[in-house]
C-alpha cells in the first residue's frame, strides 16, 4: 500500500499545476466516448471540472488510509445518485481519466504510473457502487422552501422541509443543494445549520460569491423564497461529535461557517452536562455576526456554553478586534480540547496552524472548508 500510494501522489506532482487543462481534456474525451453522457451535466460546464478533481485529490490523500478511504468513496458513491450515474458509466470515465492524465503528464508518465491509476480507479469505481447499491434512500430529496430570511445584501438563512422521504443527518454533516428552476444540474454543497429533527426541516446560510461558483448560492440568496421547490442530496461529512469522549469542545466560526458549529451546538444541547463547549465566532464587521443573537440565546439556557464574537475590521466593535484565529490563540492552549472549525479556506488554515501550535493531536481536529484548502 505504502509503495502503491507514492506511485499515485507522485504521479499526481506531474498533472496538479495543470488542472485546468486536465479538466478540459478529460471531459472533452468523456463525451467524444460517450456523447448521452453530456445530458448528464449543466449546459454551463464552468466549475464543474473543480469538483472532479476534488473527489481525485482527496481519494489520492486517503488512499494510504483503508477506512478513510473507504468511507469517503463509498459516500461520493451515494452522492453521485444524484447525477445518474450507472454502472456502465464508470467504465467510460476510467478510461477518459486515464487518457487526461497521460496527455497532461507527457513524458513524465511511465508504465508504473499508468497502472497505479488503473488500480486505483477500479477500487474507486467499486467502493463507490458499492456505497451507491447500499444505500435505500432516494437519490436526492424534493425540498419546499418555508423561510428566507436575508441579512445584507449577500447573506440569507433559509429553512426548507424534505418531502416524500424522512431525511437522516448528524450534527455538522453537509449535502449538495439543486435550484432546478434557475439552475438545473449544477449542485452545490451547504453545511446544515440546525440539530437533526422529526420535522424533516433544514436550514441553510448562504452567502454569495463574486465567481461563476457563486451561481447556485445566487439564486438560493436572491431569487428563492417561501414555496420555491429545491433538490437535497444524501448527507455526508464526519465532522461529528464524538459522544464517548470526555474532552471540552472548542469550536471556531468563520463567517457562514456558523452553519455547521450553530448544529453542533444544538445537538450538544439536546444531552449535554459534563462538557464545557467554547465557540468563537468571527467576521469582518459586527453587521456580519449575523447569527450572534441565536448564539447570545443558547448561552443564556445552557451554562456549559461560551461565546466569544470577534470582529477583524471594526473598531467600533464592542468585542474582540482581530483575525478569529489569532483571538483563539490568546484564549489558548487548546491541548485537552475536540476542536471544530469552519470558514473559508485561509481562515481554517490559520486556525489549524494555532492549534498544531498548541499541539493538538490532528485526530482531535475536525474542519470544514468553503474553498480549497
Amino acid at each position: 500500500m505504502d509503495n502503491f500510494a507514492r506511485l499515485l501522489k507522485e504521479s499526481w506532482t506531474l498533472v496538479e499545476e495543470d488542472r485546468g487543462r486536465l479538466s478540459g481534456h478529460f471531459y472533452a474525451r468523456l463525451f467524444l466516448l460517450d456523447p448521452e453522457l453530456r445530458k448528464l451535466f449543466p449546459v454551463q460546464m464552468t466549475g464543474q471540472g473543480d469538483r472532479l478533481l476534488e473527489a481525485i485529490i482527496a481519494a489520492i490523500h486517503t488512499v494510504d488510509d483503508p477506512e478513510g478511504f473507504d468511507e469517503f468513496l463509498r459516500a461520493l458513491g451515494r452522492d453521485h445518485r444524484k447525477y445518474h450515474v450507472e454502472a456502465a458509466h464508470y467504465d467510460t470515465m476510467g478510461v477518459a481519466l486515464l487518457d487526461a492524465l497521460r496527455s497532461i503528464a507527457g513524458d513524465g508518465w511511465n508504465l508504473e504510473y499508468d497502472q497505479a491509476w488503473r488500480d486505483a480507479y477500479a477500487a474507486i469505481a467499486e467502493k463507490m457502487l458499492g456505497g451507491a447499491a447500499a444505500d435505500d434512500d432516494p437519490p436526492f430529496w424534493h425540498a419546499e422552501v418555508l423561510t428566507h430570511e436575508r441579512y445584507g445584501p449577500d447573506t440569507a438563512v433559509l429553512t426548507c422541509r424534505a418531502l416524500q422521504y424522512p431525511l437522516t443527518w448528524q450534527a455538522g454533516q453537509y449535502v449538495s443543494v439543486e435550484v432546478p428552476r434557475h439552475h438545473p444540474r449544477v449542485w452545490r454543497t451547504y453545511s446544515i445549520a440546525n440539530a437533526p429533527n422529526e420535522d424533516n426541516v433544514l436550514e441553510f446560510h448562504v452567502r454569495t460569491p463574486t465567481d461563476a461558483a457563486g451561481w447556485v448560492s445566487g439564486a438560493l440568496v436572491r431569487r428563492t423564497g417561501p414555496g420555491d421547490l429545491l433538490r437535497v442530496a444524501a448527507p455526508m461529512g464526519s465532522m461529528t461529535v464524538d459522544r464517548s469522549s470526555e474532552r471540552d469542545i472548542l469550536c471556531v466560526a468563520g463567517g457562514v461557517g456558523l452553519a455547521p458549529i450553530k448544529a453542533l451546538v444544538e445537538e450538544l444541547a439536546g444531552y449535554n452536562r459534563a462538557r464545557w463547549v467554547h465557540v468563537f465566532y468571527g467576521a469582518r464587521t459586527e453587521a456580519d455576526l449575523y447569527g450572534l443573537d441565536r448564539l447570545r440565546d443558547l448561552v443564556a439556557a445552557h451554562p456549559w456554553l461560551s461565546v466569544t464574537p470577534a470582529c477583524s475590521d471594526d473598531p467600533d466593535f464592542d468585542g474582540e478586534q482581530g483575525d478569529i484565529s489569532d483571538v483563539v490563540a490568546r484564549y489558548g492552549p487548546w491541548t485537552t480540547h475536540d476542536c471544530f472549525v469552519s470558514g473559508s479556506a485561509p481562515m481554517v488554515r490559520s486556525t489549524l496552524r494555532v492549534l498544531a501550535a498548541d499541539n493538538v493531536p490532528p485526530q482531535r481536529t475536525r474542519y470544514d472548508t468553503f474553498g480549497n484548502l
